[in-house]
C-alpha cells in the first residue's frame, strides 16, 4: 500500500526529493529507490526527522512499536500524522505518541495500486483545515477519497472497503466456476465475469441512479434474471453480506482492543 501511494504522489507532481521512506530491509529500499528514485532510510527517526506529514503504513500489531519509536520525534516537530492500520483508534495513537498530535485515521484497499482505490478517513480536533487538504491530496493520490464523520465507522469502512476487493474476486470467482460447471471454457468465463463486473462498477460511478433502480432495469418481469435473482433471495442473499460485513467489522474492533494496551 505505501509502494501505490507513493506512486500516486509521483504522478500528481509531488518531488520523489519530498518523500522519505523508512525500510528495515536493504532489498527492499535498494527497490524504492530504483522504482521511484525517493531518499530511503533504514530507521524510522532518520525518516521522520524534518517531515511535516509522517503516514505510517505499518501492520496493526507493531504499531505501539513504531509510535513508541517516534514519539521523540513527534512531540518535538509536531507533523501531520496519517495512519493507514486497520483497527488501530486516533486515541491509541495519540497516547502512545504522547498526545496532543493531529492524527488521521485511513483505510485504503489494493485497488489503489491501480490507481483505483477507495479510501475512507476520520481526523481528530488537532488536524486544521490546511492539514486536511494535505490529508486529502496525499490519500486521494491512489483514488477516491471519502471523509467519515464518526470515527467509529471506520472499522464499518475496513469491513466495505478495505475488505470489499476479496468479496470481489470471491464473487468473479464463483461465477467463473459456475459458467464451468455449464460447460464454458474456464478462460471465457472469467474474461466475462471480470468484463460483466468492471462494467456494472462503472455503471453506479457514471449513472447517478441507485444500484437498486439499474438492478431492476436489468430484470425482465419472468426472464433469466429474476430467475436468478429469486434463487439469491431464496438463499437469503442480502443476510449473507450482512453477517459478513458484521463479521469482518467487528473483527477490527477486536483487534483494536486486543492491541490497545
Amino acid at each position: 500500500m505505501a509502494r501505490s501511494l507513493i506512486g500516486g504522489l509521483l504522478r500528481n507532481g509531488t518531488p520523489a526529493g519530498a518523500i522519505g521512506v523508512s525500510e528495515p530491509n536493504a532489498e527492499l529500499r535498494a527497490a524504492l529507490v530504483r522504482d521511484f528514485g525517493v531518499a530511503t532510510h533504514e530507521q524510522n527517526s532518520a525518516a521522520a526527522d524534518g517531515a511535516d506529514v509522517l503516514l505510517l503504513a505499518v501492520k496493526p500489531q507493531v504499531m505501539k512499536t513504531v509510535c513508541e519509536g517516534l514519539r521523540a520525534a513527534v512531540q518535538a516537530r509536531r507533523p501531520l500524522l496519517v495512519s493507514i492500520a486497520a483497527g488501530i483508534r486516533i486515541e491509541q495513537l495519540d497516547r502512545w505518541l504522547g498526545g496532543g498530535t493531529a492524527i488521521v485515521r485511513a483505510m485504503p484497499n489494493t485497488p489503489a495500486l491501480i490507481g483505483a482505490g477507495a479510501t475512507g478517513f476520520c481526523a481528530n480536533a488537532r488536524v486544521d483545515a490546511a492539514q486536511r487538504d494535505l490529508a486529502k491530496s496525499i490519500l486521494g493520490a491512489a483514488g477516491g477519497t471519502v471523509w467519515i464523520g464518526d470515527e467509529a465507522l471506520m472499522d464499518t469502512v475496513t469491513a466495505i472497503s478495505g475488505s470489499g476487493p476479496a468479496y470481489f474476486f470471491l464473487l468473479v470467482e464463483a461465477l467463473e466456476d459456475a459458467a464451468v460447471a455449464q460447460g464454458m471454457p474456464r478462460a471465457t468465463a472469467r474474461e466475462l465475469a471480470a468484463q460483466t463486473c468492471l462494467g456494472a462498477g462503472r455503471m453506479l460511478r457514471e449513472d447517478s441512479a441507485a444500484p437498486a433502480e439499474l438492478r431492476q432495469r436489468v430484470t425482465s418481469p419472468g426472464g433469466t434474471t429474476q430467475a436468478a435473482l429469486e434463487s439469491f433471495a431464496a438463499s437469503d442473499f442480502r443476510a449473507i453480506v450482512a453477517r459478513a460485513v458484521a463479521a469482518a467489522t467487528q473483527r477490527g474492533r477486536d483487534l483494536s482492543d486486543q492491541l490497545g494496551s
